[in-house]
């Protein structure tokens, strides 16, 4: 087909790393003013081929043509030049600098005065182009103090300033409230109006079908399927980037609580929540609902003594415990996988062992020596119970998919013995068959007795995993619901409301 009607045409791209074939044969074409979901597993696929057309990555065979020309992008620089833009999911900002400094990075203006920038052209050319695309943002804000939706603007900006013609989005709302979310949705609808084309890549099959005019779906290194939007439905999608149906996407649960566990009163800290209590039986998962900022990643702070308390108890199998620190909620049996793996769960440069034992070597009697045949022997043994994919034990903890990273963090805590365990946003930047395994996970941990409060932002799946919700508003807890006897809309008022 003429690669002219195509604003993009990446034609029988393959690529390979060492013995693993990445892409092969991958043929995957953007119309223009279209927005072109690609979807995929984790490890499909979907970064190597993106990277290919930044110029990250050289491809061993294929093609790639832009408007029509065919171009060889040998460095990210040439790439940009041919108005490709990259929005990753780690937003590449630099902090401490404003907003319109982050635009100009590396493209300053010069004013008159030799080796002199000009401040005042960048700010005023920041500030036309937010009027022009509607963008509600200070072009001389510092990045550290904007939203996280004001950094996506800001990445936005950058694309825009180059003259991109082509912007890729990488998991865009992952870090985003509702609102947010919805204002990135009006932005890249503009964007599409304006001639621009968008790859929109994304794990949330919602987005995908609310914003996407054409799909592509990789898996195993392949395109599987590429068809209109409109001939395609969640159901279909799911089947094709797993290679089979996913009946019964929720595992089903039949574990019949236990004895009360957790008893939580009165809790407040300085962080703005107060007045949080609740009980969660052995055996019993909890959800946690509540929009970007109602409190629950800070409870979770509180109950794992990241964060001090003012007021409150916890009571533990009936045991009051004093949790000044994480290290007392170890020793007392409570663990936390945080909302944030990769800033404050893991340390992605240190291998998975280490990963996997760091709060558990006293435990197992090395905490003044390290016996490495009993640290292998453990790693083996809990990563065949969560079923974690890895090459060895001591790979780097950085070449996990985001699901196994997942899993290392849970065979950690079930190495610990962990009795209470707090999931916050389990599922976050996880495929949809990496989050049934997640899911199955939590049912195993239920059936064997453990006390287990889930939060969440996807409404779904705290329907589809837990037995009862608690429902947050402005740091006070608001509603106590069973998922059986409420829905989806009641849950959203008492939060919203």
């Amino acid at each position: 087909m003429n690669t002219e009607t195509y604003a993009l045409r990446m034609e029988r791209i393959s690529k390979a790393f060492g013995a693993v074939q990445a892409l092969s044969q991958v043929t995957f074409q953007v119309r223009p003013a279209t927005v072109h979901a690609l979807c995929g597993e984790n490890g499909a696929g979907k970064s190597t081929l993106m990277k290919v057309l930044a110029g990250v990555y050289q491809p061993d065979a294929g093609e790639i043509h832009v408007g029509g020309q065919r171009r060889v992008f040998a460095t990210p620089g040439d790439s940009l030049a041919a108005g490709i833009s990259m929005l990753y999911q780690e937003l590449d900002l630099a902090e401490h600098m404003t907003v319109f400094e982050n635009v100009f990075l590396g493209r300053e203006l010069m004013s008159s005065i030799p080796w002199k920038v000009d401040r005042t052209a960048m700010i005023a050319k920041t500030r036309a182009l937010c009027k022009q695309y509607g963008f509600e943002i200070d072009p001389e804000s510092l990045i550290s103090s904007l939203t996280p939706g004001q950094c996506q603007i800001a990445e936005l900006l950058k694309a825009l300033m180059r003259e991109a013609r082509i912007i890729v989005m990488d998991e865009p709302t992952s870090s985003l409230s509702e609102s947010e979310a919805t204002r990135l949705f009006q932005i890249v609808r503009e964007l599409r109006g304006r001639g621009l084309s968008i790859i929109y890549i994304s794990h949330r099959m919602d987005e995908v079908m609310d914003l996407a005019d054409d799909i592509s779906i990789l898996r195993d290194g392949a395109v599987v399927h590429s068809d209109r939007a409109r001939n395609l439905d969640i159901g279909k999608i799911v089947k094709h980037m797993v290679g089979r149906e996913l009946a019964d996407f929720y595992p089903p649960r039949s574990v019949s609580p236990g004895p009360v566990y957790v008893e939580v009163s009165g809790l407040g800290t300085a962080e703005g929540i107060a007045d949080i209590g609740f009980e969660i039986r052995r055996g019993e998962v909890v959800g946690m609902a509540g929009l970007v900022g109602a409190g629950r990643t800070e409870t979770a702070r509180a109950l794992f003594g990241v964060q001090p308390l003012l007021t409150g108890d916890i009571r533990l199998g009936g045991r009051r415990v004093a949790l000044r620190n994480p290290a007392d909620a170890i020793r007392n049996g409570v663990a936390l996988l945080t909302e944030d793996r990769k800033r404050t769960g893991l340390c992605t440069q240190l291998p998975c062992s280490w990963n996997l034992m760091l709060p558990n070597y006293e435990r197992t009697g090395m905490k003044h020596v390290l016996r490495r045949s009993h640290e292998q022997a453990l790693c083996l043994e809990y990563g065949a119970k969560t079923r974690t994919k890895w090459s060895e034990p001591d790979a780097p903890m950085s070449s996990l998919s985001g699901g196994n990273q997942q899993k290392v963090l849970i065979a950690r805590w079930l190495l610990a013995d962990a009795e209470f365990i707090i999931f916050d946003e389990p599922t976050r930047g996880i495929d949809v068959g990496a989050k049934r395994e997640i899911y199955g996970l939590i049912n195993e941990l239920a059936a064997r007795g453990k006390a287990i409060l889930m939060i969440s932002s996807e409404l779904p799946e705290l329907f589809g995993v837990c037995d009862r919700l608690l429902v947050m508003r402005r740091g006070r807890l608001v509603g106590r619901l069973n998922v059986s006897q409420t829905t989806p809309e009641e849950v959203m008022h008492l939060a919203a409301v």
